[in-house]
């Protein structure tokens, strides 16, 4: 069937004004001139037929007054003298000078507005380098980039743009008001589909320092909402390699949610690729912590770049043994060792010798404090002996109060530190049978503990009374629905549940009472419940985030001291090492006291403060190691160990 020429050329006109707001501004000037032309050639033609309608006698004036009638109507005044034929195409010129005047105004006006609202939205292309990137959003990016603010303090000026779909508007207005100082890094955000190869070559992610990914929902969210986030970003990553030809070259941090699409990501074999699971390290910290009151603040200041940080450093060693090297150093508290051969070593023996090149995991305040000059700048009392008593290990009672995909960690990785015939007691409001399921088929996979499930709601003052809080060892907050809700009402059932236990609880002697913290700005209400220990858990995944995005090996350091198999870090009654209170020494004494051992020491905390977090509940870490201390009783040395006891 053949078309004809009118569906020709409209089809070629619908195909032309397609391509944006050029071909309609020229399209716009081309009517213009062609009317133009038409109706100068019209008068010129009517003044050639009829000499006597040449009222100028003057060709070019004609010419000029055509143009000013198209392109202000009010300039037809200039033909009041003209015959009425003239005056004819005056109207005309007038006429169609408004049509085409009107249109080119819309079309600015359509262009300016689309304008605006990229500008609005973020739409422009983003001319940094050497920036980190987030892609996109969820309630944990604020202390992702209140992290970055931290990390990049020593830069003269850093950069860090989020690409999401979110509004930028509203992204801009949270940012401002929870982060009122950006010290030297400016934040830059952009609205756009993250998995996207144009979108993200519109913020120049070759530049790149590090990217890291955040998950599109939170970890209350259904199944299948998990699923989508985790098929966003695999799509993400496979994008930001196709935007490097290929062949990735930047450091880049995912959280995915499930096994199956971390398995995926493995696929890829590329060291700079990091999948995390944030619930699988909660779980783990949340066991370490039920057993060493305290450990949550000691993570809080390792993880964070405010305050005390792990480095890899390389030096010439001069074959000096590990042990010795703290006193050698003027900042820093050296792990382990790191080599690309055996990997991570935390906590190798003190004899070890390191050779030169090798790189050791040091504890210091910063990487710019940390220098080997191979001079020994303190003397450790080498005639202080220890006692070296153990923790007897005994049968611990676990209450959790609430339920979440945490919790399920929890118990799994509890096994491997508690005795067997340990309890869990779980209470929690009209249980679902997907909760009852679950709990039963935790409870099938691991027999040699008592797992129970129980219809009650912690909420209710009575239900808590009856369950006797004072007979566990652990007590567990955790959220208190199974729907997916937002960090704030968690938090608040939270607080109700620890100021009902401090009313219930009239000894809490020996009783750690755990919480999950999900919003870092409820830290200080949460404080004034005497809780023993919380933790911030979107804070402390931010930190892992934003650690991870700024050195890739420390997801060796993380998988060590948040396994059971490896060295963890515990804070230990100084009891153990010593029988006579007070006890006065160095801390360079305390480190050589731990190394009897077989511990390395971290810092101390004073008992006596544990609940003041103004004095970050006792915690020191990294003293000077000629720092004078005066141990009590009731005082504890926090150290790197193989275990507990």
């Amino acid at each position: 069937m053949k078309n004809s020429f009118a569906d020709r050329l409209n089809y070629k006109a619908e195909r032309f004004l397609s391509k944006g707001g050029s071909s309609i501004f020229k399209s716009l000037l081309i009517i213009f001139i062609v009317v133009f032309v038409v109706l100068v050639g019209l008068r010129l033609i009517l003044i050639n037929i009829f000499p006597s309608l040449d009222y100028t006698g003057n060709i070019f004036r004609d010419i000029w007054v055509t143009f000013l009638e198209m392109t202000d109507p009010g300039n037809m005044n200039q033909d009041n003298d003209a015959p009425t034929f003239l005056k004819v195409l005056t109207v005309l010129s007038g006429l169609t000078g408004v049509i085409l005047l009107s249109m080119l105004i819309g079309f600015i006006t359509t262009a300016l507005d689309t304008m605006l609202y990229d500008f609005r939205k973020g739409r422009g292309k983003v001319i940094e380098s050497n920036h980190t990137i987030i892609l996109g959003w969820n309630e944990r990016v604020v202390d992702v980039i209140r992290e970055l603010i931290l990390a990049n303090e020593s830069e003269s000026k850093a950069s860090v743009v989020i690409l999401s779909n979110e509004d930028k508007e509203e992204m801009d207005n949270l940012i401002t008001k929870r982060l009122p100082d950006m010290m030297t890094t400016e934040v830059i955000t952009t609205q756009g589909d993250y998995a996207n190869i144009n979108e993200l070559k519109r913020i120049n992610l070759e530049s790149a320092r590090s990217i890291i990914i955040l998950a599109g929902c939170s970890e209350s969210a259904t199944l299948s909402k998990k699923k989508a986030s985790d098929v966003q970003s695999v799509k993400s990553i496979l994008a930001i390699t196709a935007c490097q030809n290929g062949k990735n070259e930047l450091p880049i941090i995912a959280e995915i949610f499930t096994k199956e699409k971390r398995d995926i990501i493995s696929f890829f074999e590329d060291d700079n690729i990091i999948a995390i699971d944030s619930w699988n390290i909660m779980g783990k910290l949340l066991i370490q912590t039920s057993l060493t009151s305290g450990l949550d603040t000691v993570y809080k200041e390792i993880l964070s770049f405010d305050g005390c940080e792990i480095y890899f450093y390389e030096d010439q060693w001069n074959n000096l043994q590990f042990g010795e090297l703290s006193y050698y150093l003027k900042d820093g508290i050296p792990l382990g060792i790191y080599s690309e051969e055996e990997g991570l070593v935390l906590r190798p023996p003190v004899d070890t010798i390191l050779s030169n090149g090798d790189s050791v995991v040091i504890l210091a305040e910063d990487d710019s404090t940390i220098s080997f000059e191979g001079k020994q700048y303190f003397f450790p009392n080498r005639d202080k002996k220890i006692i070296d008593v153990r923790l007897e290990q005994k049968k611990k009672r676990i209450l959790i109060l609430g339920w979440h995909k945490v919790a399920e960690v929890f118990i799994e990785e509890a096994t491997d530190y508690l005795l067997d015939g340990s309890d869990f007691d779980i209470l929690f409001d009209a249980p679902t049978e997907e909760l009852t399921n679950a709990i039963d088929e935790i409870a099938g996979t691991y027999p040699d503990f008592n797992i129970n499930l129980h219809d009650s709601n912690p909420l209710d003052l009575d239900n808590l009374e009856k369950i006797n809080p004072e007979s566990y060892d652990t007590i567990v907050i955790l959220s208190q629905s199974m729907e997916e809700q937002s960090a704030d009402k968690i938090d608040s059932d939270t607080l109700i549940i620890l100021l009902l236990l401090r009313k219930v609880v009239k000894d809490a002697n020996g009783l750690h009472i755990i919480t999950q913290v999900l919003n870092s700005e409820n830290q200080e209400i949460i404080t004034q419940t005497n809780v023993d220990d919380f933790i911030i858990s979107n804070k402390l995944i931010t930190m892992i985030l934003a650690q991870l995005s700024e050195e890739a090996l420390m997801k060796t350091f993380y998988d060590d001291i948040f396994s059971e198999d490896g060295s963890e870090i515990y804070v230990k009654p100084a009891t153990l090492y010593f029988d006579t209170f007070p006890q006065k020494i160095t801390f360079a004494d305390a480190i050589f006291c731990a190394q009897q051992r077989d511990e390395i020491c971290l810092g101390i905390r004073k008992g006596d403060l544990s609940k003041s977090l103004k004095n970050n509940f006792g915690i020191t870490l990294n003293l000077s190691k000629d720092t004078e201390i005066e141990l009590l009783e009731n005082d504890f040395l926090i150290v790197l160990s193989e275990d507990e006891l």
